[in-house]
């Protein structure tokens, strides 16, 4: 069986907020956006007849590497203040970028929340040679960990 994940869909609070940082700080395209009406009661957290808005960003491929950010519109939600600790059903995306300082720049001018500054590391590789990136670790508008790593 073969298979890929193409989206992972995070719900989000503002969501012009986070298209915002997805497009202007990770330089994300717009693949898909539109209000829809749940049809049934796969997605967790919706059931049938709900409004939500959905915006698809993809990157540089483009069928895998999407993200999808999700708001609720009927019922309006309320949600608990953002989280930035790290627990058991918490993610790490990681991203992959030519220019991790120009991101850098771009992060803080968004005024997003950073985890850890910019830095370089050598980490063993899958092949048993050694990977040196200079990486970044930052959060989105919604708390989700983002590790951005450019590989020297």
């Amino acid at each position: 069986m073969k298979n890929m994940i193409r989206r992972t869909t995070l719900k989000v609070r503002d969501i012009q907020k986070s298209y915002d940082f997805y497009t202007e700080v990770l330089g994300m395209e717009t693949y898909y956006n539109n209000e829809v009406t749940v049809k049934n009661d796969l997605l967790p957290g919706t059931k049938q007849g709900d409004k939500i808005h959905l915006i698809i960003l993809k990157a540089q491929d483009p069928v895998i590497g999407m993200i999808g950010l999700l708001k609720p519109i009927d019922p309006e939600e309320q949600f608990p203040p953002v989280d930035f600790d790290f627990k058991f059903g918490s993610s790490v995306f990681v991203v992959g970028v030519e220019d991790v300082e120009d991101l850098y720049e771009k992060a803080l001018k968004f005024g997003a929340k950073m985890r850890a500054p910019l830095s370089e590391t050598i980490y063993p590789g899958a092949d048993g040679n050694d990977v040196h990136v200079k990486s970044l670790g930052l959060y989105d508008p919604d708390g989700h960990f983002l590790e951005c790593n450019q590989r020297l």
